[in-house]
């Protein structure tokens, strides 16, 4: 776009609230935005100095034309946005990456209403509840209301002209209590569509609406002493009953409350959705999300909230969200908890929108794994400003007690997953003592100068267990080697699970739940178990030998000898002289008996 038009477009453009929308040379459209003021939101794009994000670079440098739609509030703005966002799927926008897999009940505009699932949706002035992301929870719903309440499930056109014809006949539904006929005038429409409202009832979750309008039918059918009826009524009341305690009750005294909550990974985002009516939750979403450019958290809540706001067609007075989104929906107030029930129900859905990221990333690396070490790897390269995605993984971890037995493990991971064929024990050589610091320079320095030698290659990414000292330690050991360049060092101190890097002095945090600080723990876990296995199993095996060497006349290399032979000490104290004298020839086997306090052979 030339300097001269870009200037003609901004100056034309509005100070209202409205949707602008970015379109390249093709004149299609890759970003659609919201704006409190038009004119002011879309100069930020071109305003020096030129905004740093790469993904923003790439917009503002292929946009062509700018289109924009003028709105009454800001709010409709943000309505607006979403529903262009979900019709015309621009490249550089928030998507919703699950959408169109999930089931709908659907209540059919027609002449005595259908209700059943459907995987779409027709713009027929239908109304659709979900989606619903467990497929067995809506069929659960759809067999209560069946029970509840006898609706048909022909596709006849009923209308009051083919009904008065008399042109159909009721069928085996009517026969064995599923239906009332309506196609022959046995039920009314008013009756029917009574039904049909208390059905919306229950799907939206307003089970005591239902509950008293049953008590209500029951106790008319027992004044007219028409038991037979009231006793089916209170069977569909214990039905209703047995559906809400399916519920997750969270506090008897908490009503039509909806909690929103986000879980931001990388370019995904997972938002949880949990609504709450008469302190029970009834209705639970969570809906994944690919990040564009606009990747401030604020404006991913918003845009989530919307998105509910356009499934639902309505949301409650009071919103739990975990911080204040960047744009608010009128006649609503917005609430972040500090404690108490709240704050437990915005930690449900945390908790919520967790398991669903674990339970996807799962799905992935059982379906995908190349695409999930592709995806984390990635990750990891971006969190640590890597020059390259770390395939060969490498970590070292020292194990002694008090300066005795020091050994160092070295775990290998390629591709994210562990290559066990290419772990390394080390038993110290030179080091005397307690000291962690040389111990790590030794084993790196024989590591690397090994595959050096043999030129093989070397980790993009080296993590060392332990903080400051044992990281300039090892980036000592590759400077000898000439390899400081070649290989990224970082090192992971317990305390708070804090990342070094050589020359940095304030650590990275990053949060708990990150993809890239769970590789490196589970790293330095699996190095610290390979580890202190084999410095058990040298220290056992140095306490075992010494048992032996201490019997005069026997050195280690007898020692060894026997336990090759017998397995173990408590072994060569059962065996029999002339079994010793087998191993370990005559003499050795008396001195045996005798320091065992055995009697000594004829």
């Amino acid at each position: 776009m030339t300097k001269k038009r870009l200037t003609t477009i901004l100056g034309n453009l509005p100070h209202y609230p409205g949707v602008y929308h970015f379109l390249n040379a093709d004149g299609v459209v890759i970003y659609v935005g919201k704006a409190k003021d038009l004119r002011k939101r879309v100069a930020q794009y071109f305003k020096l100095p030129r905004p740093e994000s790469a993904k923003l670079k790439l917009l503002v440098g292929k946009i062509a034309d700018i289109q924009y739609t003028v709105v009454p509030t800001e709010s409709d703005a943000l309505l607006l946005e979403n529903n262009l966002i979900k019709e015309l799927q621009p490249r550089y926008n928030v998507l919703l990456k699950d959408d169109k897999t999930y089931p709908w009940i659907c209540i059919k505009k027609e002449p005595f209403p259908r209700i059943f699932p459907t995987r779409r949706r027709v713009k027929d002035g239908s109304d659709y509840y979900g989606p619903y992301t467990s497929g067995n929870m809506m069929y659960v719903l759809l067999e209560l209301i069946r029970q509840l309440y006898p609706l048909r499930t022909c596709h006849l056109s009923l209308t009051p002209e083919a009904i008065a014809k008399s042109k159909y006949k009721p069928c085996l539904d009517f026969h064995i209590g599923q239906c009332k006929a309506p196609c022959i005038g046995r039920q009314t429409a008013q009756e029917y569509m009574q039904n049909i409202e208390a059905v919306k009832t229950i799907i939206k979750g307003n089970l005591a609406e239902v509950r008293q309008l049953l008590q209500q039918q029951m106790q008319q059918a027992a004044d007219r002493f028409e038991f037979e009826e009231a006793q089916k009524i209170k069977e569909r009341l214990a039905m209703l009953e047995r559906y809400q305690a399916k519920s997750v009750i969270v506090h008897a005294n908490m009503s039509d409350i909806d909690v929103f909550s986000i879980l931001v990974d990388g370019n995904e985002a997972y938002c949880n959705f949990l609504h709450v009516v008469q302190g029970a939750v009834v209705w639970l979403q969570t809906v994944e999300l690919r990040m564009g450019i606009e990747e401030e958290r604020e404006a991913l809540l918003s845009y989530f909230i919307a998105e509910m706001f356009s499934r639902i067609g309505h949301l409650s007075k009071q919103l739990i969200v975990p911080f204040l989104p960047d744009q608010e929906l009128p006649n609503t107030e917005y609430i972040v908890p500090q404690r108490g029930d709240k704050l437990k129900l915005l930690q449900l859905s945390e908790r919520n929108g967790r398991l669903y990221k674990i339970e996807k990333l799962k799905q992935l690396e059982k379906l995908h794994p190349e695409r999930h070490a592709e995806r984390m790897l990635a990750t990891v390269q971006r969190d640590l400003n890597l020059p390259e995605p770390p395939v060969h993984i490498e970590c070292f971890d020292n194990s002694n007690i008090q300066g005795a037995f020091p050994v160092s493990s070295c775990v290998v991971f390629r591709n994210v997953r562990p290559s066990k064929k290419d772990y390394r024990h080390f038993n110290v050589q030179t080091v005397e003592g307690a000291n962690d610091f040389a111990t790590m320079f030794e084993v790196v320095t024989r590591r690397y100068s090994r595959l050096k030698e043999e030129n093989q290659p070397l980790p993009q990414l080296v993590v060392i267990d332990g903080g400051k000292g044992q990281l300039h330690a090892a980036f000592d050991a590759l400077t000898a080697l000439g390899l400081e360049t070649k290989i990224t060092l970082v090192g992971l101190a317990k305390r708070l699970e804090e990342i070094y890097f050589v020359g940095d002095s304030i650590p990275l945090y990053l949060d708990k739940n990150s993809t890239t600080l769970r590789l490196l723990m589970q790293l330095r876990d699996e190095a610290h178990r390979f580890g202190i296995t084999h410095h058990r199993l040298r220290r056992s095996k140095a306490l075992t030998v010494t048992q032996l060497t201490d019997i005069t006349g026997i050195g280690e290399k007898t020692a060894e000898k026997l336990l090759i032979a017998f397995k173990s000490v408590a072994r060569i104290k059962a065996a029999s002289f002339e079994e010793l004298q087998a191993v370990a020839g005559k003499h050795i086997a008396e001195k045996i008996r005798l320091h065992l306090l055995l009697e000594p052979a004829p």
